[in-house]
């Protein structure tokens, strides 16, 4: 069976290097890192007095590991803004946490090279557990200021409703 079935021709899985991040109906600006969307399910061990010595493996609880995203220190907000729902220093007794909108939902979107969307992910009820607004500064370093948050999030889907895109061929003259 083959892995693509528009572009039965193409071999070669997705890059990981074309993608985009959005949240509240927006992309976010300068995103170039995200770690992996990962889940892991416990494994249950059961037996029965007369069971033979091996145990029986059964599915148990679901966790979702957090999820990272950095991007180079600009003046865009965003992380900043989000950050501050879920804690906001000075900001008064009993007004530190926006608990009615602390969470969000987003969306990470796979892009092919040709820059087609080929697949999508819904990740719900994402909160931010940690807020990097400065790296370590070095006045020796050659590199850029990333700022970093991380996601703590209650699951995610596959949009399946995302099909895979018809790449287009070029000719030449």
């Amino acid at each position: 069976m083959p892995q693509f079935t528009v572009n039965a021709q193409r071999f070669d899985p997705y890059k990981n290097f074309k993608f985009r991040i959005k949240w509240d109906g927006r992309y976010v600006a300068g995103v170039s890192k995200a770690s992996a969307l990962k889940r892991t399910t416990e494994v249950v061990k059961y037996r029965e007095g007369g069971d033979p010595s091996s145990s029986r493996k059964m599915p148990g609880r679901t966790e979702y590991d957090a999820i990272t995203l950095e991007r180079g220190v600009t003046h865009d907000k965003e992380f900043e803004v989000w950050a501050n729902k879920v804690w906001n220093f000075g900001s008064g007794l009993g007004a530190e946490v926006s608990l009615k909108d602390f969470r969000k939902d987003l969306i990470v979107e796979l892009y092919n090279e040709a820059g087609q969307l080929a697949m999508a992910f819904k990740v719900f009820r994402c909160w931010v557990s940690e807020y990097q607004a400065l790296p370590d500064l070095d006045a020796n370093a050659n590199a850029v200021a990333i700022a970093r948050i991380k996601l703590e999030n209650e699951g995610w889907e596959r949009d399946y409703d995302i099909a895979e895109p018809a790449e287009p061929s070029f000719t030449e003259p």
